[in-house]
Formats: structure tokens, C-alpha cells, sequence
């Protein structure tokens, strides 16, 4: 029951690290734009930024993204207008540059707000997920298919568990937070 409870909150982790992931700092990754749908090839197929190009960082700043096929272009530069990243897209030699300006102090505490929420969000998926955990033993005890110190036991450890997943959330927060406001 432990193990499914870690792989499950395990999960809320990985997909808040995602999320995260296509936060902008002060320095521009691959990861901001590789999740971007692009409707291409005459409207026929939806694929990730990822799944069509090469995408590479020219500075800090900057964003290179070389199409695998030349006749997309078009298709994702209109994706990435729509993605309203704050740049405009400009090809030149079949490839993309996205020239992203520095942030602003008052975009920088945006940012931090919007990680403070996905943060919360993900602990409140953990908190539940415990909840449904606590639920579960305590039905199991009831049904006496557990004794009484098996169901303390359980307990603490979906409780330690719940902890430790905290500090790494807490960690990964701290630490984009700080990739946002250190220029």
C-alpha cells in the first residue's frame, strides 16, 4: 500500500517538475516552447515543437529551432505567435530565432507567483492522495483485515512519506524561485 501511495504522489512531483519546466527564468531553455501543439501539414497533425524540430539556445536569450522539415515553418511560427511567449518568432536559413527581451522585476514576481500556485496545487494533490490512504487503512482496520498496530504503523509511514515529498517539492519550489528572481 506504501509503494502505491510513493509512485502515486512520485507522479504529482514529476508532472509539477514539468510544469515548472516551461516557466521562463532569467535564462531561456529548450523546455519553454518543446510542449508547444503545432497544427501542420494542412491541418492534418497536431505535434509537439518537440516531435518537429531541433531546438537549441543561441546566448541567453535566445532560442534556435530548426525544423525537420522545411514546410512546417510556417505552422509553427504561427504556433509559437499563439503560444504568446512574449517574442516573435523571425526565420532566416529554414530556422527560427526567438529573441526573448530580459524579464522585468514585476514579470520576475509573476513568475514566482504562478510557481507559488502550481507548488500549492501539488500539495494539495498530495494531500488528498494521503487522505484517500488514511481512508483506506482505516477501512481495512474496521474490516479487522489489519490489527490495530498495523494501522498505526501504516500510518506513520504514509505520514513520513507525505513529509519527505514535501521537502522535495519545497526544494524544487525554493529552487526555480530562485532561477526566476536572480538576474
Amino acid at each position: 500500500m506504501e509503494s502505491d501511495f510513493t509512485k502515486k504522489a512520485n507522479l504529482v512531483v514529476e508532472k509539477l517538475k514539468e510544469n515548472l519546466q516551461s516557466i521562463r527564468t532569467g535564462l531561456v531553455t529548450p523546455a519553454l516552447v518543446e510542449n508547444i501543439i503545432v497544427e501542420t501539414y494542412g491541418g492534418q497533425t497536431k505535434l509537439k515543437l518537440l516531435e518537429l524540430s531541433a531546438i537549441t539556445t543561441a546566448g541567453p536569450q535566445t532560442l534556435v529551432i530548426a525544423p525537420f522539415d522545411p514546410s512546417t515553418i510556417k505552422d509553427i511560427e504561427k504556433a509559437l505567435i499563439s503560444a504568446n511567449l512574449g517574442s516573435s518568432p523571425s526565420t532566416q536559413n529554414n530556422q527560427i530565432f526567438l529573441k526573448f527581451p530580459p524579464l522585468s522585476e514585476e514579470q520576475r514576481e509573476k513568475l514566482a507567483k504562478i510557481v507559488n500556485q502550481l507548488v500549492e496545487e501539488a500539495r494539495q494533490k498530495i494531500r488528498a492522495l494521503r487522505d484517500d490512504f488514511r481512508k483506506s487503512i482505516k477501512i481495512s482496520f474496521e474490516k479487522k483485515e489489519i490489527t490495530e498496530d498495523e494501522k498505526f504503523r501504516k500510518e506513520k509511514e504514509i505520514d513520513l512519506e507525505t513529509q519527505k515529498i514535501n521537502q522535495t517539492i519545497e526544494a524544487i519550489k525554493t529552487k526555480k524561485i530562485n532561477e526566476i528572481l536572480n538576474i
